[in-house]
């Protein structure tokens, strides 16, 4: 028989068989014991795709060339990633250029990969800022999420919110889970300022590397 001991001078409990367990012991019990396990998803490798490079400078102005922010990223997010034990592949780890087909098939080299495409963004309005993460596919949009609102939380900046986009060829050409996240828009004065300095590119691959290990742990 279950009965609740509800006297003023003893805290709240559940009555077992004689037995008193305290009251959140006993709900923990039951939680863990009609929760199904959590198994981690297997990811064998994440591909670090740094968008442009080369003869292709991406967005720019003042200066400010994409190729270089997305590469600093990708270099920081590679050793934030070997630190916690994930291998790596870079798409590019200099200033090259990698035609779109070619990163696809680096990463549809290996199974249960993770791609990630780091690009910043450009708008003719000034005044867009912001974070925006991409995603092709069901497990795509759940990296995204994960990512994206660590984006948020680290960058402290607009959400520009999660998007499907079947368009983008590094990721409907890439069979692992993909997403492309734009870390910010070089032509908003405030912003460019904020991405072309090293405490943001670190920030941003600090939240991309947590979102791939939250993605990991959790199911």
């Amino acid at each position: 028989m279950h009965a609740l001991n509800t006297s003023p001078h003893r805290p709240l409990s559940v009555q077992v068989i004689g037995r008193t367990l305290p009251l959140l012991a006993g709900i923990l019990c039951l939680l863990f014991i009609s929760s199904p396990a959590l198994e981690a998803r297997k990811v064998s490798r994440v591909i670090i795709d740094a968008g442009h490079g080369g003869h292709d400078p991406g967005a720019g102005k003042n200066g400010v060339e994409e190729k270089k922010l997305t590469l600093n990223v990708a270099l920081h997010l590679e050793k934030l990633l070997k630190a916690k034990g994930i291998p790596v592949t870079m798409t590019r780890s200099n200033d090259t250029f990698i035609s779109l087909a070619k990163r696809a098939e680096i990463g549809n080299e290996y199974s249960n990969a993770v791609f990630v495409s780091i690009h910043f963004n450009a708008n003719r309005d000034a005044r867009v800022y912001g974070v925006e993460t991409y995603y092709y596919g069901s497990q795509g949009r759940k990296l995204a999420n994960h990512v994206h609102l660590r984006l948020l939380s680290h960058l402290k900046t607009r959400d520009g919110r999660i998007r499907q986009q079947k368009n983008f060829a590094v990721l409907n050409q890439t069979k692992s889970t993909a997403i492309l996240v734009e870390c910010g828009y070089v032509s908003n004065t405030s912003e460019r300022s904020r991405c072309n300095s090293y405490a943001y590119q670190y920030s941003c691959a600090k939240a991309i590397a947590d979102g791939i290990w939250a993605y990991k742990t959790y199911n």
